[in-house]
């Protein structure tokens, strides 16, 4: 696996590279002193520590061209301010370490981004659920649901690649689906996973909106925030 680290703080980035070092001494660890050199590189790391304050390109400008690069890489924000903390949301950032933070923390959420990393390049247990749809049996990975909905007497399952139809009940798919999917309003069924934004009224996600209820908008931001915190984010 590689590990890159990038700072334009020369300190930081030695004393980061030690700590990273000890806890992941069989990884490749590469350093890089700014967004730009890093961009440049030809092959993005697997795991990124990245700050947010540096000249040139900053952090949060660099994560949004990675971004557009790849999906999959797990990306840490190291910062010594918290007020970027929501910004990191629009980047998918998997967590946001503050300055300064103990080397057990950083352990931990560096076991945290490779669990993160092997799941979304398919080495974790996949889990699927079989539905048919005109008179085919259609397998489907819970993790490529973004979301379900009903509408005229079916469910439809939007995926990452399609869009199917069955007849049946969304509070089944629920208890399947398990706990990081929420159901936001009576119609829809929300994987947290692909949120990118939200306000009391919708649910943005990486492709469709579904409606929040006004009386599961207080339970969505709980859930959200359990989520992330599960998955390393705070």
């Amino acid at each position: 696996m590689r590990i890159a680290i990038c700072d334009d703080e020369v300190k930081v980035r030695n004393v980061l590279y030690k700590k990273v070092k000890k806890s992941c001494p069989d990884d490749r660890i590469d350093i890089y002193a700014s967004g730009e050199e890093l961009l440049a590189t030809d092959a993005l790391p697997d795991i990124l520590l990245l700050d947010i304050k540096m000249p040139g390109l900053s952090g949060m400008e660099t994560a949004k061209r990675i971004r557009k690069m790849s999906e999959k890489m797990v990306l840490i924000f190291v910062t010594g301010e918290e007020r970027y903390v929501f910004d990191s949301f629009d980047v998918g950032a998997f967590h946001y370490l503050v300055k300064p933070f103990s080397d057990k923390k950083l352990l931990e959420v560096l076991e945290r981004a490779k669990a993160a990393h092997d799941k979304t390049s398919g080495k974790a247990e996949k889990r699927y659920i079989t539905v048919t749809s005109g008179g085919m049996h259609i397998r489907i990975c819970l993790d490529d649901i973004i979301y379900a909905e009903v509408f005229n007497a079916k469910v439809i399952v939007h995926t990452v690649d399609s869009d199917i139809e069955y007849y049946g009940k969304l509070t089944e798919l629920e208890k399947t689906a398990g706990e990081d999917f929420f159901r936001t309003h009576r119609a829809y069924l929300v994987h947290l996973k692909y949120v990118l934004k939200y306000d009391a009224s919708n649910i943005y996600l990486t492709k469709g909106t579904a409606l929040v209820s006004k009386q599961n908008y207080p339970k969505l931001i709980q859930r959200l925030m359990e989520y992330n915190r599960r998955d390393g984010l705070f």
